[in-house]
C-alpha cells in the first residue's frame, strides 16, 4: 500500500480516536452483547443483533484507523524549507477576484478533508491549483460553475 500523507495534528486525531474504540467503545459493546445474550434466545432478541451491528462497526473502524495510520506519512509544514510556497498542510488564504469573499483552507490529505472545518483534500482542484504557489500569485480553478480566479493572500504553516 502507497504513503498515506498526513498533517501533524490529523495523525493525532486519529491516534485519539484509535485509543478511544479500543479503549470505551469496544468495551462497551462486548457488555452490551453479554447482557443481550443473558436475556435468552438471541434469534428474536433486537438488543443483542444491533450489539452485534455496533461491534462489527467498531472493529471495522479499528482496522481502518491502524492500516492507516500504519501507512501514514506525517508531514510538518513548518519543519520544510518551502520559501513562503503553498504546499502539503499549509493554510492559504485566497480571495475570490470575482466576490470578493475571503477563505483560508489548509491542504491536507485526504482521510483529512473536511470542507466544514475548511480543510481541502490535496487532490482538490483549489488545493492543485494553490500547491507551490505564494502571497500574491493570482491562480485559475477549474470549478462546476466554470472558471474561478483566486488571489493567493496569505500562506502560513501552522
Amino acid at each position: 500500500m502507497s504513503a498515506i500523507p498526513l498533517t501533524v495534528r490529523g495523525a493525532e486525531r486519529l491516534q485519539v480516536e484509535l485509543h478511544r474504540l479500543k479503549t470505551v467503545e469496544r468495551p462497551e459493546v462486548i457488555n452490551a452483547i453479554a447482557e443481550a445474550r443473558a436475556q435468552g434466545d438471541l434469534s428474536e432478541n433486537a438488543e443483542y443483533d444491533a450489539a452485534r451491528e455496533r461491534q462489527a462497526f467498531v472493529e471495522g473502524r479499528i482496522q481502518e484507523l491502524e492500516s492507516t495510520l500504519s501507512n501514514a506519512q506525517i508531514i510538518d509544514p513548518a519543519a520544510l524549507d518551502v520559501d513562503g510556497k503553498a504546499v502539503f498542510g499549509a493554510t492559504v488564504e485566497i480571495e475570490d477576484l470575482e466576490s470578493g469573499e475571503r477563505v483560508k483552507y489548509q491542504i491536507v490529505g485526504d482521510v483529512e478533508a473536511d470542507i466544514r472545518a475548511n480543510m481541502i483534500s490535496v487532490s482538490s482542484p483549489v488545493a492543485r491549483a494553490l500547491i507551490g504557489k505564494t502571497e500574491g500569485d493570482v491562480v485559475e480553478v477549474k470549478a462546476p460553475a466554470g472558471i474561478r480566479e483566486y488571489e493567493v493572500l496569505n500562506v502560513s504553516y501552522i
